[in-house]
């Protein structure tokens, strides 16, 4: 590199850097960032960080001499704090000049929750932990920005704090919580937040939730001068590409619009998956873009409509209003990897550049399935989402699970390294949360941040998304986001996301078009694995009971092992009851009597009988998860043909185990000797 080129960029790279450390905020302009794309394209200043206080569990740690994670997938998330101080809980303690962005719970109560800022003597913020998010309390009344979703409580409203920060609890404040932050660089000036806004602040606040709740779909910067599009209805034959737009710059990309006509859902499905958007900056290589085209717009798989502040699918088609600038020029391209012709309508919308291009960042976006995750075997658990070395900002996910047995797949946390951090500056307490909902509940519902836009009472695909506006993760020399994942493919339960991000031009991004196979056809529902010849529990005849209740009980939530994946469930038992069920014999003569049965932490000791006569000693079905037992021999006998009665009688519990007395009963085998 030529000794002037290397002045002038350390010229632009100064000016930067001492404009960002000098930088003033107003209240108003922090709240002009709540639908700020742009701003997400300014690359950032040393000092400026974003990061996260909540509630996990403080068993999992970094153990800097031996260079291990420990307890690293802890899972107790509800209560974990700094510190206590007689009767309050230390939730966070900030240095400023910040701001919080975000404010999460799952469950909310009447205790007490106070911000201190700036040393004061009084909280400038004192209420009970729902009153942060019933909007009855100003200014948290505007619902874009404070709402439930799915169970989950979400505050987005900004409270910034010149030099400190300090968040503690009384008793009786619920469970859970996340407050996530952005510290600004050194010398940066912010106003102290105060609940009585002036009448310009409350303005703000008002025409930002206009937009965020009722002009979703359109660019929040509204029309910008010099503003052109490009539109083309474009045949992609299969195995071929087409040019959807080529712009010349210095300019931004300021919206992406498709529609298509689609046929059947599985024809849908297969389409937005074997078409894929790719989009050049300035004439590299590799692509900044690359996704299957149906994910790029926040869902997967399939349409799936719903309307977020970047991105959604309508009936009016499908638009991406990330600003993406770019200094000599901008190719986007539409590739089809499948065999069959498809028609695509595209809009590229683009427009001058506000800020000079020296300080911009390049928008990126790519899609994969288990990329670059640790290697560490105690992190195990950790599912990257987006790794990247470089300088930038992190500004969102959308996550497709493929979870065909059921039950609840995402236990796991976010978790974000950032900078080449050994313990994560944000660390979170379960996936829905940190997708804005809670308690694995299957509800839709969208907004401007976040949307869950497939459920089916997370069974099958799921599809969650959550954009980072105000709250992304500046980064100067690498990021690593990660959400633990709690089940193996084989079970299976299988994970494919699209990262979105910011980087500074000629950073290196490792994401490598993935090939069709790992994008279609790998949702194949798994067949049963019934035991043959077996007579399933669920199925059985009840002849009488003295106790409790009977019911089938699917268990694909819990993994494979089971005949059938399902059970029979007696629960609400208590020991002395009996349930007595049919065992019918076709033929007389001498049988070996065979069964499987469930444990579970809640599970009772039983004994088994056959025809009033116990078959060996009490069986314990303690056990810290749900599993099936292994196979039972329970003997060999002379049986008569006609019916016969199997029976379970509770007798206790493990001392171990929560005191529920249930049972299960996956199947009875009778083999002919």
């Amino acid at each position: 590199m030529k000794l002037k080129s290397i002045i002038v960029i350390a010229a632009v790279l100064g000016l930067a850097v001492s404009a960002g450390a000098q930088e003033k905020f107003t209240y108003v302009d922090l709240a002009k960032r709540l639908t700020d794309l742009e701003r997400l394209a300014v690359l950032p200043a040393p000092g400026d960080t974003c990061a996260q206080w909540s509630s996990y569990d403080r068993a999992s740690k970094y153990d800097a001499a031996a260079g291990k994670y420990v307890a690293w997938d802890a899972n107790g998330d509800g209560g974990g704090i700094i510190r206590r101080e007689g009767d309050l809980s230390v939730f966070a303690e900030m240095e400023g000049p910040g701001c919080i962005w975000r404010i999460w719970s799952a469950k909310a109560d009447g205790g007490r929750v106070r911000i201190y800022l700036d040393s004061a003597a009084e909280p400038a913020v004192d209420l009970p932990f729902a009153g942060y998010f019933d909007r009855k309390s100003a200014p948290f009344v505007y619902p874009s920005l404070v709402h439930d979703a799915a169970s989950g409580k979400n505050n987005y409203v900004p409270i910034p704090y010149q030099k400190s920060c300090k968040i503690v609890a009384e008793k009786g404040w619920g469970n859970y919580f996340q407050f996530v932050y952005e510290t600004f660089p050194k010398g940066t000036a912010v106003p102290t937040f105060k609940r009585d806004l002036a009448a310009e602040e409350t303005a703000a606040l008002e025409a930002a939730d206009e937009i965020l709740s009722n002009k979703r779909g359109e660019d929040p910067a509204g029309k910008r001068d010099g503003e052109a599009a490009v539109s083309k209805n474009a045949a992609v034959a299969g195995g071929k590409s087409v040019t959807a737009a080529k712009v010349d710059g210095p300019r931004a990309i300021t919206a992406i619009r498709v529609k298509m006509d689609l046929g059947s859902k599985d024809e849908e499905i297969a389409a937005l998956r074997e078409l894929a958007i790719r989009i050049t900056w300035d004439g590299e290589k590799t692509p900044a873009v690359w996704a299957p085209l149906g994910d790029f717009f926040g869902t997967a798989p399939g349409v799936n409509k719903y309307k977020s502040l970047p991105l959604g699918m309508t009936d009016d088609g499908w638009y991406a209003l990330w600003y993406m600038p770019f200094e000599k020029s901008a190719l986007v391209e539409i590739v089809n990897d499948g065999a069959a012709e498809r028609t695509v309508a595209v809009s590229v919308t683009h427009a001058p550049l506000a800020r000079p291009v020296a300080g911009l960042g390049r928008f990126h976006a790519k899609w994969h399935r288990d990329a670059l995750l640790p290697a560490e075997p105690e992190r195990k658990i950790d599912w990257t989402m987006l790794k990247v070395e470089g300088r930038g900002r992190y500004c969102g996910v959308v996550l497709h699970v493929w979870n065909p047995r059921g039950g609840w797949w995402g236990e796991g946390d976010e978790k974000f390294f950032v900078d080449g951090e050994k313990f994560p500056s944000t660390i979170g307490t379960g996936s829905e949360d940190y997708f804005g909902y809670a308690w694995c509940n299957p509800t839709l519902f969208q907004n401007a941040y976040h949307n869950q836009t497939i459920s089916n009472n997370n069974k099958g695909h799921v599809s969650v998304n959550r954009w980072h506006v105000t709250d992304n993760v500046p980064f100067q020399k690498s990021f690593e986001g990660d959400i633990e994942k709690y089940y193996p493919n084989a079970k299976p339960t299988l994970y494919a996301c699209t990262a979105f991000w910011y980087q500074a031009p000629g950073d290196a991004d490792p994401y490598e078009p993935a090939p069709l196979d790992q994008r279609v056809g790998y949702w194949t529902a798994p067949a049963p694995s019934g035991v043959k010849g077996a007579l399933e529990g669920e199925t059985m005849e009840i002849l009488g009971k003295t106790g409790g209740e009977v019911n089938p009980q699917d268990l694909d939530g819990f993994g494979s092992g089971w005949s059938n994946d399902c059970h029979l469930w007696w629960t609400r038992a208590k020991p002395g009851d009996k349930l007595d069920l049919a065992l019918p014999v076709k033929d007389a003569g001498k049988y070996k009597l065979t069964a499987r049965m469930t444990k579970a932490r809640d599970y009772g000791i039983v004994q088994i009988y056959l025809d009033g006569q116990k078959l060996g000693g009490p069986i314990d079905l303690y056990n810290p998860d749900v599993a099936p037992t292994g196979v039972l021999n329970w003997g060999t006998h002379d049986l008569t043909a006609g019916k016969h009665k199997l029976t379970l009688e509770i007798i206790g519990a493990n001392d171990k185990a929560v005191k529920a007395y249930m049972a299960g009963l996956d199947y009875v085998k009778l083999e002919k000797e």
